[in-house]
């Protein structure tokens, strides 16, 4: 395999800047997975054709050769929005041994995320998984190991750290980074994310305990869609759209945003080498199978920057970014006097590679990749386990596991309903 991948490396690098517009043509068809097309596309197959699946079509430069999913009503609605024709597959498995398909994209809940890019690393895949990385810490380890080893491009589906307005603050967040990288804030930073600062924490992601017991519905292979999650009788609010209130399969308000607005902060702090040391919670205590919400959860990191997670917007008035030195709140403002002309004259953050295509082709690392993106799946996974457990817990980033708490890391590594295991 590390020969297979290396050749592929040598032959993309030779190739990008000679490569033609020819037909779309699969890397197959140049000799297995090895070899990638030297066309402007580059095909694809989509596991997870929902609302959010099917947001993953338009992507320039892609073509879609397959989607997978085991709900019906799915798959026709990705048919008919995609003209038909395309390849079908029950079964992820069958998608990602398909060698027409040269990226495969996970859209499904979090709870599939790492066993299917797992799987797709294997298989030689390039991948490109939704957000967050992984339900659990150990998952993201698993598939942060697999990658290294395989050569695989991994780019996952949050783009804050490199493109468009971040939220309230109404700026990219690369401006946020070249001031934080000034100094003029000072250090260590404070960083907080509530309502007050432009951030929604969508505490309608909640689960409902005492679920009545429902049929299945036909168009539904619901022991697939469970996989590798613990058996629980089908109701209708489990599934679906509503998925994301129950601990099985995702983390309500933080499970779906936290990667979201906590990966652009480690970023701009510097730290996607390391996790936090400790995170704090203040919470009711939370039902075993149904997520709740949360008032406050701080991470705290060996240099003492903080992150403080606002669940009850009980900081009114407070700075996005507090330091030493001075302060910067929501709408890029700041009480640092001629905060804009004083940044004008110091240099742009290093550049990023931004177009996931460009890293299938150079094999170069996508901005967001499976070693940053584990970093701050990592977070928003702390702040889970800790959520759940109800208590605060000390880490260590190193080891990536708690000290002295066995039930906490028995969090880390969660075990996975039979025939599923990584």
């Amino acid at each position: 395999m590390k020969e297979k991948n290396s050749s592929r490396r040598d032959f993309l690098k030779k190739s990008i800047t000679g490569a033609a517009a020819f037909s779309i043509v699969p890397r197959f068809v140049l000799g297995g997975q090895g070899y990638l097309a030297p066309s402007d596309h580059l095909t694809k197959g989509i596991i997870g054709v929902g609302s959010m699946g099917r947001g993953h079509f338009g992507y320039a430069g892609t073509k879609t050769v397959a989607i997978c999913d085991v709900d019906t009503r799915h798959l026709a609605l990705a048919q008919q929005a995609l003209g038909g024709g395309v390849k079908e597959h029950h079964d992820f498995r069958d998608l990602i041994k398909n060698p027409e398909v040269d990226i495969v994209h996970i859209a499904t809940p979090p709870h599939w995320h790492g066993l299917m890019s797992l799987e797709a690393a294997r298989a030689g895949k390039d991948i490109w998984c939704e957000k967050p990385m992984t339900r659990t810490i150990g998952e993201g380890k698993r598939v942060k190991e697999a990658i290294a080893q395989h050569g695989n491009m991994f780019r996952l589906n949050t783009w804050f750290r490199f493109a468009d307005n971040f939220y309230g603050m109404n700026v990219p967040v690369k401006k946020i980074k070249k001031l934080v990288d000034t100094g003029m804030l000072g250090w260590p930073l404070k960083v907080t994310i509530s309502k007050h600062t432009g951030f929604d924490w969508k505490f309608f992601w909640v689960g409902k305990e005492n679920l009545p017991v429902e049929p299945v519905p036909a168009e539904l292979d619901y022991e697939l869609w469970l996989g590798p999650a613990p058996f629980k009788p089908y109701s209708t609010h489990r599934v679906h759209t509503t998925f994301r209130g129950y601990w099985d399969y995702d983390g309500g308000g933080l499970g779906d945003m936290g990667q979201h607005y906590l990966d652009p902060v480690q970023y701009f702090l510097g730290k996607d080498g390391e996790s936090p040391v400790s995170v704090e919670v203040d919470a009711p205590q939370q039902h075993s199978d149904a997520v709740g919400t949360w008032r406050r959860i701080v991470y705290t990191y060996a240099d003492g920057c903080q992150i403080i997670l606002d669940g009850e917007g009980k900081d009114e008035g407070m700075a996005y970014i507090e330091g030493p030195k001075g302060k910067l709140y929501k709408g890029f403002v700041s009480d640092i006097p001629d905060m804009e002309r004083k940044l004008a004259q110091f240099p742009e953050p290093a550049p990023q590679i931004t177009d996931f295509l460009e890293s299938v082709r150079t094999r170069e690392k996508f901005a967001l990749n499976e070693e940053n993106g584990y970093r701050s799946c990592t977070l928003v996974n702390m702040g889970l386990i800790a959520l759940r457990l109800n208590r605060s817990l000390k880490f260590d980033s190193t080891k990536d596991e708690f000290i002295n708490d066995d039930a906490a890391n028995r969090l880390v590594y969660q075990p996975m309903r039979g025939p599923w295991s990584m």
